[in-house]
């Protein structure tokens, strides 16, 4: 299965493109998107849905995988992200690739064990799960790895449910009383 991450921002939107291989993950690219404050909003927001879209011709990924909006006090800046989350769900639809979402909690449970670790834990773990010699480059790059890898942990989780359980006989709903009337 190959995974890809991708962090958003209209500055600068992470990626991160990880295969899986039963239990062995591997990246095969990651870097950034970058753009100028000096251009229009819609200018901006076309580079990332053309450059997503050549990204996602490229990579052939099975699944896009996003980090989940959440709100804080900056409306405009959710807004913002929201805005460049739109033109690259939109890019993953044109070429027919599912998304999926995670929040941040979610990426750091998955990677570190728990929701309150720091960047420096999830670049860590980015790198030794991944076993690169260098960092990423970026932290969006970084968040755009895990967010992949977060994926292909549930996914792992996922298949070893569906192995144990397989086969197994349904419960019987419990046995009810008859109300006598």
């Amino acid at each position: 299965m190959i995974i890809m991450g991708i962090d958003p921002g209209l500055s600068s939107t992470g990626y991160g493109v990880v295969e899986k291989r039963g239990d062995v993950l591997r990246a095969l690219g990651f870097g950034g998107i970058e753009t100028s404050p000096r251009d229009t909003m819609s200018a901006r927001l076309a580079k990332i849905y053309r450059e997503v879209s050549e990204l996602i011709g490229r990579y052939r990924p099975d699944l896009v995988v996003l980090e989940e909006i959440f709100f804080s006090a900056n409306a405009r800046s959710a807004m913002v992200v929201g805005q460049a989350r739109g033109g690259i769900i939109l890019a993953a639809a044109h070429a027919g690739v599912g998304v999926e979402e995670y929040t941040p909690l979610q990426v750091k449970q998955s990677l570190v064990g728990h929701g309150r670790a720091d960047k420096k834990q999830v670049e860590y773990m980015v790198k030794a799960l991944l076993r690169l010699e260098e960092d990423p480059g970026s932290s969006h790059a970084s968040d755009a790895l895990a967010l992949a890898i977060c994926h292909a942990h549930r996914e792992r989780m996922l298949g070893r449910v569906e192995e144990k359980t397989r086969g197994a006989t349904p419960r019987k709903p419990p046995h009810k009383k008859r109300e006598s009337g």
